[in-house]
């Protein structure tokens, strides 16, 4: 038997590798950290404000965990397994508040529902109420509505891959469990909803690093967590070092909970015998047709309708003001931000998914993975592990060109468009290497073979051969990146240079200081943006139809 070698170094193994190394180095500096001594900075954290950030990152995770799971997996049963009027519609319908940031979400009902807002003060002139004494009305900046907020945004991750379970599920064992008597409930609960765990959990892990991620709604409603600590230890305390503790505690978290949901099923099976049989739907009818109709519409229209008509809304009356200024400046950053880390992205994921199908063992394969970890890492998590080791070198150059040379090269890297633009690519090198991958795997092997055969080598086959050939998910790849780096708000906020403002930071900026009128223009241009990733969405779920 032909011994297999574990790792083939050649070209393309030691590229992909030394690419996986670079792309990891913030994780791992992140790390490292933990045994750095910080003196007391650290154990003043701990006995002060670190059980605070523990505490409420534990509760947004719980509650947000829970509302977009209720939420995710009941619409796609529904969908997918009722008819009912417009069904149809909400196929796609329900991912459109994922164009919609949870920042943006968070300024817009606060405009919408604080004391002087629409809804309060109709309360008011109603009901004859002179004051907040008179009356009780939720407050929206509370974690409460950060929960709310974060469900309504989130909850489509889990939508998107639940519905695709169903869909993918064996009509056989649905029918079966039908003729031994089941209702639609128990079919729900007894056979559908074990067989869609794996995707379940996907989508909830999905959702809660998005929740630990998120900056902007969580530091607008005041609620402490681990990312405004971080923030806040960094430039407010000016303790970089304890901030990269900060940082790696919240590592720490993520990985023991993606560890924890590996070790629950480690010995579960979810196997089953493929059908092309068309699946037979349950007719609703009377009460349940309307209450299923309301229960799809809700967080569609509470997720994204109402926002972006709000902020419509705001951005006719104030005349377009919000457009014109600097307004241009910010869209041409973001969007060069944007343009850059898509390129860069698609094309750094191509080499790497190539060099697996050329190579595929083990070593190449856990370096891909290494790579694209970093969709699980908080965006200031990364700024964190970026910034402090470029300063470090920016200054061990600086130091050395003093005293060669007598010339002060000040800080080359350190808060430059390079360091954001590799912090882009750090967190959402997963969102385009998951696009050219799944392209890449439909190419069938022979046609290598046959590329060889002609006398091409692996380079002049990825060009003339591949790349044709997955030129839909090399751009789906770089458009699903492009929006991302569009909404990206935590590390941006860290990293970017001085007078550098994207779309993001300005809408945080002016909602911070309570200018939500000039902020809708900007935001409503990110949500614009943001829908072209939900058709891409639309377009595949509708091609995975089985009925």
């Amino acid at each position: 038997m032909k011994k297999i070698n574990p790792l083939k170094w050649d070209a393309w193994t030691i590229f992909v590798v030394a690419i996986a190394s670079v792309i990891s180095a913030p994780v791992i500096f992140i790390l490292s950290s933990i045994f750095t001594n910080t003196g007391e900075i650290w154990s003043h954290l701990a006995s002060t404000v670190l059980p605070r950030y523990l505490l409420n990152s534990f509760i947004l995770m719980v509650g947000v965990g829970c509302g977009v799971s209720i939420i995710g997996v009941g619409t796609a049963w529904l969908i997918t397994m009722c008819r009912f009027p417009g069904s149809r519609l909400f196929e796609w319908a329900m991912l459109l508040p994922l164009a919609t940031p949870a920042y943006i979400l968070a300024y817009t009902y606060t405009e919408l529902l604080e004391y002087y807002g629409p809804v309060q003060t109709w309360l008011r002139e109603i009901f004859g109420w002179e004051s907040v004494s008179d009356y009780w009305f939720p407050d929206i900046r509370s974690i409460g509505g950060a929960i709310a907020l974060l469900t309504l945004t989130l909850y489509p991750y889990v939508y998107l891959l639940t519905r695709v379970a169903f869909l993918e599920q064996s009509t056989c064992t649905l029918e079966a469990s039908r003729s031994l008597g089941a209702n639609p409930w128990k079919c729900f609960f007894k056979v559908a909803l074990p067989l869609a765990r794996p995707a379940i959990i996907a989508g909830l892990a999905l959702a809660l690093m998005e929740t630990l991620n998120d900056f902007g709604t969580v530091q607008y409603f005041g609620v402490d967590t681990f990312t405004t600590g971080i923030y806040r230890t960094w430039f407010g305390m000016g303790e970089r070092i304890a901030a990269a503790q900060l940082a790696a505690v919240l590592l720490l978290f993520i990985l023991w909970l993606i560890l924890l949901e590996l070790w629950s099923r480690r010995q579960a099976k979810y196997y089953q015998t493929i059908s092309q049989q068309n699946l037979q739907q349950f007719q609703l009818s009377g009460i349940r047709k309307i209450g299923a109709f309301f229960g799809c519409l809700l967080p569609v229209f509470l997720g994204f309708l109402l926002p972006a008509g709000l902020l419509l809304q705001m951005t006719i009356a104030e005349g377009g003001a919000s457009f014109r200024g600097r307004f241009w400046d910010y869209a041409s950053h973001s969007l060069t931000l944007a343009g850059i880390t898509a390129i860069l992205a698609v094309a750094i994921a191509l080499i790497i998914a190539y060099g697996v199908r050329l190579n595929p063992n083990m070593g190449m394969r856990l370096s891909t993975r290494i790579a694209a970890m970093g969709y699980a890492i908080p965006g200031s998590v990364i700024a964190v592990g970026i910034l402090i080791p470029i300063g470090t070198v920016d200054n061990a150059i600086d130091s050395f060109m003093r005293s060669m040379f007598g010339i002060s090269t000040g800080l080359l890297l350190s808060g430059t468009i390079t360091a954001l633009i590799f912090a882009y690519l750090v967190r959402f090198m997963a969102v385009a290497f998951g696009a050219v991958e799944s392209s890449l795997l439909k190419i069938k092997p022979n046609l290598d073979d046959a590329s060889r055969i002609l006398g091409y080598n692996s380079s002049k086959t990825l060009i003339k051969v591949h790349v044709p050939m997955m030129w839909g998910g090399l751009l789906t790849g770089a458009m699903l990146t492009f929006v991302d780096v569009m909404k990206e708000l935590p590390a941006t906020m860290v990293i970017r240079p001085f007078n550098f403002d994207t779309l993001a930071v300005r809408v945080y900026n002016l909602a911070s200081d309570e200018r939500l009128t000039e902020a809708a223009g900007p935001a409503l241009a990110i949500v614009l943006v943001g829908i072209i990733p939900v058709i891409i969405l639309s377009l595949r779920i509708a091609k995975s139809r089985q009925y």
